[in-house]
Formats: C-alpha cells, structure tokens, sequence
C-alpha cells in the first residue's frame, strides 16, 4: 500500500511538471495600435481585441486569431450577409424561371405566340375598363346636363341628383385609377416579355450565337439581377468607382456606408425612397462580384414601387452601366 501511494504521487508530480513545461512552451505574439510587438504565454485582458499568433516551442506559428471585430465592423457584417442571401435568393429564383422557360416552351415561335395571346388577354381587359369608364362618363354628362336644366329654370338641383353626380365623379376616378393600373401592368409585362424572349434564346442558343456552359456567363447576363461579375482585381476596384457613381445616380437617400465591401445609402424614409447598395463579394469560384440591390419602405406603397418598372430600369441598368464606363475608362 505504502509502494502504491508513493508511485501514485511519484506519477502525479511527473504529470505536473510535465503540464507546466507545456504551458511554458506555448507563446503569443501581437501587434498592438502603436506597433509595437508583445510576446508572452498569457494575453492580458486589455490586449484580447488584437490579432494574435501562437507559437510552438521552436517560434513557429501553428494558430492565428483574427482581431475583434467592432460593432459598427459586426454591423455591416450582418448587412453584407443580409445582401449576400438576397443575392443567392435571386440567383435561385432566376435558375427556377429558366426551367419555367425550358420546360413551358416547345420553340422561340411557340414562346412568342403564347406571349402576344397574353397580351392580348391584357388588352381586352383595358378595352373592358375603358368601356365601364366612358359609361361612367356619359352617365356623369346626363346627369350634369340635368342639374343645369333645372339651373337654368331658376331651380335648385335636386339633392339626390347632385349625389348621383358625387357618386359618378368618384366612381370614374376610381375606374381611371383602374386603367391606370393595367396600363402599368401592361407594361411590366412587356418588359418581363422582352427578358424572357432573350434569356430563352440564350438558354437555347435561337438566338445569335450559341449558348455559353459556363455558370458566371449565364449569371452575368441575367440583367435584372443587378449583378456584375470581375474579370480581375484591377477591373473590379474600377468597377467599384463606377458603382459609386451609380448609386449617388439613383438613389434618392443620402449616402450612409461606404468601404471596400459594401457602398449604401440610408434607409428609405418616404414611401416613394429608394435606397441602394453595392456588395463586393467572392462568387465562390475564385472571382469577386459586384450586387446591386434596392431597397424600399416597408408600407404597401414601398412594395408596389419595389416592384414597379422603375426600379426594374434601375436593376437592369447597372451591369450595362459598369461594363459602358469601363470601356471608357479603358481607352
């Protein structure tokens, strides 16, 4: 028992000091704000933000850690991933449309003959609501002429016929807010048409020239996503500049972040605001791109202006804008 005890203690020593001799070969090295370099087995607390080494017993580095990042840097860290997921959404959602594409149409005839016959289902749907406003009208002009008869005989218009004509104002407004409407929709659809003609020609390669394999390609011309896609450093710090000069272009809120990641302006405040941003991100295969996306107010009227040609001008214009500008600044 005593030999046993004694071994026990002997072990426990030899661990002991073993664990100190450990802990003494393990070394930090820093660098603080002023440059000056620190090495030591143990950080003090006021020294924990700083980027550090560790070192092994012969001075060599085997671990790094990053410095902290302030809340302001954690801030637009969480906006740059919040337009990173935004951007990926988009991707995806375009990808799911091209299969919408491929596997809805038989040939580019096919596509434009569904196409028109939509149109055309859009265009009686205006005539409709044409028709409902010019009767709406024609019974305001009879009831005008009415209470101008009785004015003319020195008589006070009735009351329920100056209700009718009330009503009648009210309802043709509402019917030219209606057409309004369409008209707009009419538009979008155009538009969206035109896209889809050229992005199922691409696809397909009915178009001019056959269509390219290469996924960067296919995203970069993808228009609507306001993407752009760096062929080097140096074009994308050039395309960077642009992208300045763009957002300070369209956006109708003053300019809010601005650094080597991410360039925005500040949050809508009135329903008709549109706030930009650029992201400057890695695409996952070794090359940097560039994401524009817009922001709107959160009210029913932000989303309808979110959704509106405008703002699908704005998308579409970006890639094209960059690609124009660096061809000027190339010469």
């Amino acid at each position: 028992m005593r030999i046993s005890t004694v071994s026990l203690c002997l072990a426990g020593l030899i661990c002991l000091l073993s664990s100190q001799v450990a802990l003494a070969k393990k070394m930090y090295r820093w660098v603080d704000e002023h440059g000056n370099v620190f090495f030591s087995d143990q950080v003090p607390p006021e020294h924990a933000g700083y980027r550090r080494e560790s070192l092994n017993e012969k001075g060599r580095v085997v671990g790094v850690t990053p410095q902290a990042r302030t809340k302001e840097q954690q801030a637009q860290d969480r906006q740059l991933e919040a337009l990173r997921k935004a951007q990926e959404k988009m991707i995806a959602k375009q990808k799911s449309h091209d299969q919408v594409l491929l596997s809805t149409f038989r040939s580019l005839d096919d596509m434009r003959a569904m196409l028109e016959n939509n149109m055309k289902t859009l265009e009686i749907q205006k005539s409709l609501l044409q028709s409902n406003l010019q009767r709406l009208e024609s019974q305001l002009e009879a009831q005008q002429k009415q209470a101008a008869a009785h004015e003319r005989n020195g008589e006070k218009s009735p009351a329920a016929l100056l209700d009718r004509i009330k009503s009648a104002e009210a309802q043709i407004q509402l019917a030219q807010a209606e057409i309004d409407k369409q008209s707009e929709k009419m538009q979008l659809a155009q538009a969206q048409n035109a896209a889809d003609i050229e992005r199922y020609k691409f696809l397909t390669g009915s178009g001019d020239g056959a269509p390219d394999a290469n996924a960067e390609t296919a995203q970069n011309k993808m228009p609507e996503l306001g993407l752009f896609i760096c062929d080097s450093e140096a074009q994308c710090a050039k395309a960077w500049a642009i992208a300045h000069h763009f957002i300070n272009t369209h956006a109708s809120t003053d300019a809010d972040i601005d650094n080597d990641k991410l360039i925005m302006s500040k949050a809508p405040a009135k329903d008709g605001d549109l706030s930009l941003s650029v992201s400057r991100t890695d695409d996952g295969n070794g090359r940097q791109q560039l994401f524009l996306d817009v922001h709107c107010r959160d009210t029913s009227l932000g989303a309808e202006l979110c959704a509106s040609q405008k703002v699908w001008d704005i998308r579409s214009a970006f890639r094209p804008y960059i690609e124009s500008a660096l061809l000027v600044t190339d010469q």
